[in-house]
């Protein structure tokens, strides 16, 4: 089977990524929690994951209705590492949705054209109408954390970023939309046990990308970009929740929850649209570099 980068992936597991890294996929079990600061051991049983994600998709739906008849503005910005579950949170929190009312956007590279714009411009253009619902995969914090570690900005142009980035947030809220920002956090050793996987499976390797490849060796230079994002916009108006990932089922359970615990819709049952799992899902101080 040809795997795609010819193999980088695997290439790194075995020759670029520190010892400790490699023993913790190497010794650690399937259903093991890799990261020795998580705190739990397993992952979330199968029953009960699914039987607290049909019952939040059902708070969900009420939630579509109650924005569809009411005109409510939503935004959800899905940030995080690679491979953090992004895309299989979103997944599950819109699969019983109308597809006219929650839309996800996910956008490519800026055109010429968009490269001559007001960053937040191509963004803006997204923005919901009366009675939507957007989900951001990746948003205009791709110039806080990718571009600034990839070297796509200059200094001056991240800087004028988060100058601008606060004013453009409490717009936003102060427009009346719902505005909620999550970051879905990995540790080093099942970011690269999740690529490995990617790289194994034909179904997942459209996934990879070479930025994720070349993504393997900058660990710390995310951090680093990472730390400072949320220190210039985690602010009062527009705060972080952050979501450690390591076990992809609480994650999303916490993730949907983080999204419905904060509006209010007809119908709501507060016991199931709780306040998600403190332990895995809380502010930056949550955040385990």
């Amino acid at each position: 089977m040809t795997l795609p980068f010819d193999g980088a992936i695997g290439k790194f597991y075995r020759e670029g990524a520190p010892e400790a890294v490699r023993a913790a996929i190497r010794d650690g079990g399937k259903k093991d929690i890799l990261s020795e600061t998580y705190p739990y051991d397993a992952r979330m049983d199968r029953g009960e994951y699914e039987q607290a994600l049909e019952k939040l998709q059902l708070e969900l739906v009420k939630l579509q209705a109650d924005v569809k008849a009411s005109g409510k503005r939503v935004v959800v910005v899905f940030e995080g590492r690679d491979a953090a579950g992004k895309g299989g949170t979103i997944k599950r929190l819109r699969e019983n949705l109308n597809p006219r009312v929650a839309k996800v956007v996910a956008l490519s590279k800026p055109s010429d054209r968009e490269r001559g714009e007001w960053y937040f411009q191509r963004y803006a253009r997204h923005l919901p109408t009366e009675g939507e619902i957007v989900l951001f995969d990746r948003s205009w914090y791709n110039r806080g954390v990718v571009e600034k570690v990839f070297g796509f900005c200059d200094d001056d142009q991240r800087a004028r970023f988060f100058h601008q980035l606060p004013e453009f947030e409490d717009m936003l809220v102060d427009e009346g939309i719902h505005f909620v920002k999550l970051w879905l956090n990995v540790g080093r050793a099942e970011q690269l046990r999740r690529f490995l996987k990617r790289e194994e499976n034909p179904l997942k390797q459209w996934k990879l990308s070479w930025i994720d490849v070349e993504g393997l060796a900058k660990w710390d230079a995310y951090t680093a970009a990472i730390q400072e994002t949320f220190e210039k916009s985690h602010t009062d108006v527009a705060p972080w929740t952050v979501v450690r990932s390591d076990d992809k089922r609480r994650a999303r359970i916490a993730a949907i929850r983080a999204v419905l615990c904060g509006i209010d819709y007809t119908g709501k049952v507060a016991e199931v649209a709780c306040a998600p799992d403190p332990k895995i899902c809380g502010g930056p101080d949550i955040w385990d570099a």
